[in-house]
């Protein structure tokens, strides 16, 4: 849980219940597809006393009350969760809390009318794939050897990871001389590629997935990354077995670097000031932004065409 300046958010990842407060607006996360949990219609402190009359009265983001909508769960406590979450039903959630308090020598009743306002957005997953580097040791940088040995070192790496739905992608490579003061001067080539969760037939996997394949998607991807860790971790012996027609192109111990990379959904993207208790997650654009790729930010309109959330494009 972190507080901001001047706005409290709330990381609400297993939690049930989140309290509103009359003196900011409270931050919501909610995950595409998924109910939100119960937004309560008062403050921590209310809930421990008793309330006279309490009536409750819930506005969403397009100003109109929720009662009986099809995609609520309004409760007689004032308690309302969002169903199915979308993209499009992000933006604030008003609840109007007006109750009574009755002087008790008097019996003079007064109303109390107060306001809590909730801040609700979709998120998702970030998509991940990830960067390798490694390095080979090889005779010299004019060898058309090399070229086929990365070519051929991709052809493994692809059938080592295809039942996954997973694919090299970006591959490419420089040969370097490198001076060392034991050994002299020495030829390296550094070889880098990506490790991709979009094969060919990733979407029939997603199919099978109910409702978004995200998480398949991020769990394949690491598998993936997985196996090309131990390929490179037991190389020394693969290059024995497969690569002996070319002993010159040799695995340069501990070489072997991998990173994270994320990516966002069209309409998504990262806002670490903004969302800052949910950093790491895609979260929709607001109105005034757009992204129309798998970038991590949000663009910001030229002009404010783009008034809904999730928009992927300004117009």
């Amino acid at each position: 849980r972190a507080e901001p300046k001047g706005e409290q958010s709330i990381d609400l990842i297993g939690k049930n219940e989140v309290y509103g407060d009359t003196s900011h607006e409270v931050n919501v996360y909610v995950k595409v597809f998924t109910n939100s949990p119960f937004l309560v219609c008062m403050d921590l402190a209310l809930s421990q006393e008793r309330i006279i009359d309490p009536n409750y009265l819930w506005i969403g983001p397009d100003g109109r009350d929720l009662e009986g909508q099809r995609y609520v769960n309004l409760t007689e406590t004032g308690k309302l969760m969002v169903m199915g979450f979308r993209e499009s039903m992000s933006g604030a959630y008003t609840c109007i809390l007006s109750h009574k308090i009755i002087e008790i020598t008097t019996q003079e009743e007064t109303e109390i009318v107060e306001a809590y306002k909730f801040m609700v957005y979709a998120y998702r997953e970030a998509d991940h794939a990830y960067q390798v580097s490694v390095r080979f040791s090889t005779t010299h940088c004019k060898l058309k050897i090399n070229g086929l040995f990365v070519e051929k070192l991709n052809k493994i790496l692809n059938s080592t990871i295809s039942y996954l739905t997973c694919h090299i992608t970006e591959s490419s490579y420089k040969c370097h001389s490198i001076r060392t003061p034991k050994n002299g001067l020495q030829y390296e080539l550094f070889v880098n590629f990506l490790v991709n969760p979009f094969a060919p037939g990733w979407e029939e996997v997603c199919h099978k997935v109910p409702y978004d394949c995200e998480d398949v998607t991020n769990k394949r991807v690491r598998q993936a990354a997985e196996r090309i860790g131990k390929f490179f971790h037991q190389l020394r012996q693969i290059l024995e077995k497969d690569f002996h027609a070319i002993p010159s192109v040799q695995y340069v111990d501990n070489s072997f670097s991998m990173t994270p990379i994320d990516s966002c959904r069209p309409g998504f993207g990262k806002n670490h000031h903004t969302h800052q208790n949910c950093a790491s997650c895609c979260v929709v654009c607001g109105p005034g932004t757009y992204s129309p790729n798998n970038e991590v930010t949000c663009r910001t309109c030229a002009r404010p065409q783009a008034r809904m959330y999730g928009a992927k494009s300004c117009y």
